[in-house]
């Protein structure tokens, strides 16, 4: 019976493309580097900042990693939360979760406290018991720690716990963490890319996730 869910932010409940790009730009810019296409850079959403700079420029430069972080948190700081969205299901299908007796989490790459403006920016921060931010963690996905800490953090075991992302990261991390998963498709990771790693099932939506979780919640 799985007690707990743990979700990725981006892509799986909810949209910051806007805020990302917006913030990427103007890193790069700073930087004086060349600009990339919107679908570039969304295409690295779901890595770390760091990850997202060696992915776009094919460059290893410790140094550049580290300022265009600098820039991209810059400029997120200013656009992230009020150009964030969250997906038309998530309120409801956090809602029915807590009613049920369900524990949340959200292990991200975003920053703790941005998931956590974010989520009163919708009156939804009652609604997650836990946050595991990019600044909570040495290793980011798919290194397995942050859903580790998020578990810790839950008081329940991992054979209990669901994690439900949007990315091939997402499922790399479940995978390395010994978690069950379930792959969502509102991102840009497909159904073809999430069948080659282990889960549950791959779902349209975040109300398809909701159904299957109580489904196989029930059944047992």
């Amino acid at each position: 019976m799985k007690n707990a869910v743990i979700f990725d932010f981006d892509y799986t409940l909810g949209d910051s493309t806007g805020g990302i790009i917006k913030s990427a730009e103007y890193a790069f810019e700073k930087l004086g580097e060349k600009s990339f296409t919107d679908e570039q850079i969304i295409n690295t959403i779901g890595l770390s900042l760091e990850e997202t700079y060696k992915a776009l420029t094919g460059k290893d430069d410790k140094g550049k990693e580290l300022l265009f972080k600098k820039y991209f948190i810059e400029k997120a700081d200013q656009v992230m939360v009020a150009s964030t969205l969250l997906y038309k299901d998530t309120l409801s299908v956090l809602e029915s979760l807590k009613e049920k007796g369900i524990k949340t989490a959200i292990v991200t790459t975003k920053l703790n406290s941005r998931i956590q403006s974010i989520l009163k920016k919708f009156d939804a921060l009652h609604l997650i018991d836990v946050i595991v931010g990019v600044e909570n963690v040495e290793n980011v996905k798919p290194h397995p720690e942050g859903l580790f800490v998020a578990c810790d953090k839950l008081g329940i075991e991992k054979e209990n716990v669901l994690y439900v992302g949007d990315s091939y990261v997402d499922a790399k991390a479940a995978e390395n963490a010994a978690i069950d998963f379930i792959g969502v498709l509102t991102g840009t990771t497909t159904k073809d890319v999430f069948s080659k790693y282990k889960n549950i099932c791959i779902c349209n939506d975040i109300k398809e996730v909701y159904n299957t979780v109580i489904n196989n919640r029930e059944e047992k």
